[in-house]
């Protein structure tokens, strides 16, 4: 008998995926909108500093709504989520949404150029270290390379970015080392943030593909004397890069909140740079909506890899559902 649509597999993917995100995002909105009702005191006091008049907090309290009651609050934070309307900045009384807007693609552009980087490095560099190593030679490069690549992959992006700072800005003087001014300055940030995933998505790309090389399909490759070039391009790699997707999407999570510490590096006009600001100036709906994207971000991140994996290999989605 025919399956209907709602009973398709690729149907009760989609509907999981879709009930997964929807929750998601829905613990995120609620997380965020208590972030303000939990920290002690008073924020918009906090925000406007101790000599502030009373009737100056009273009227800032008033104008955000925060002397409703907590259920109205919420159900207008929703609605105004709903219209793209974020509130206000405590200090600026610029609207939220307008800061975003203005600093979300300085960080937008940072994130998907050091992932495109270490994507570019990572799956050659692995690829060609397998092949180099494989069956247990060249086992110095072996050493040398697992070594050099666990050390960069658990360096602080933060760590990376003083590196490069102090050896590319202040020692050589070869690379801009503050703000967003043309394009050699992304050069440092973007290395900051791309070094230690494409060491880690490198060691992966190499054991997938080492796995894969051993399997019946590859020797039945070599058997038929296939050129060594298509073996490993059209046959290997493919199949290697299914461990390595789920890894690079949340290497891809990982950049996007990598970036605040590394904005504040290099003074980087972005949401990384604006949140760390805001929080030591205590803008709390400014926070809340910086971290709103970031959260955001990362989910959407994850749901991209969920389909690219089952674009890649429909059987596990299918067995899945």
């Amino acid at each position: 008998m025919p399956k209907t649509t709602a009973e398709h597999p690729w149907v009760r993917f989609a509907a999981r995926r879709v009930a997964r995100l929807v929750v998601s995002l829905w613990v995120l909105v609620t997380a965020a909108f208590g972030m303000i009702h939990l920290i002690p005191g008073d924020p918009v006091r906090a925000a406007l500093g101790p000599t502030a008049p009373v009737e100056l907090v009273a009227a800032r309290r008033a104008a955000l709504g925060l002397d409703d009651p907590l259920w109205s609050q919420y159900l207008r934070y929703l609605r105004n989520l709903v219209t793209g309307e974020l509130s206000e900045s405590m200090v600026t009384g610029l609207p939220v949404s307008q800061l975003i807007g203005d600093r979300l693609p300085a960080t937008a552009q940072l994130a998907l150029l050091a992932f495109t980087l270490a994507v570019a490095v990572s799956v050659p560099l692995g690829l060609a270290m397998a092949v180099a190593t494989r069956g247990g030679r060249n086992r110095p490069a072996e050493l040398a390379f697992t070594s050099t690549s666990s050390i960069l992959g658990v360096l602080p992006e933060f760590l990376v970015a003083v590196g490069l700072v102090y050896v590319f800005g202040v020692t050589l003087g070869v690379a801009p080392v503050a703000g967003r001014s043309g394009p050699d300055s992304y050069v440092l940030p973007v290395l900051a943030l791309a070094i230690g995933p494409a060491a880690l998505l490198a060691r992966i790309v190499r054991v997938e593909t080492l796995a894969v090389l051993g399997t019946d399909y590859i020797r039945t490759a070599r058997a038929k004397r296939l050129p060594a070039r298509r073996i490993y391009l059209r046959h290997a790699l493919p199949n290697a890069l299914t461990a390595t997707a789920t890894v690079g999407g949340l290497l891809l999570g990982a950049m996007v909140a990598g970036t605040v510490l590394v904005e504040n590096v290099f003074a980087w006009p972005g949401l990384g740079s604006t949140i760390v600001g805001s929080i030591l100036a205590k803008d709390y709906p400014v926070v809340q909506g910086i971290v709103l994207v970031y959260g955001a971000a990362v989910l959407l991140v994850n749901l991209a890899v969920d389909v690219g994996l089952a674009l890649l290999d429909p059987r596990s989605t299918i067995r899945e559902s």
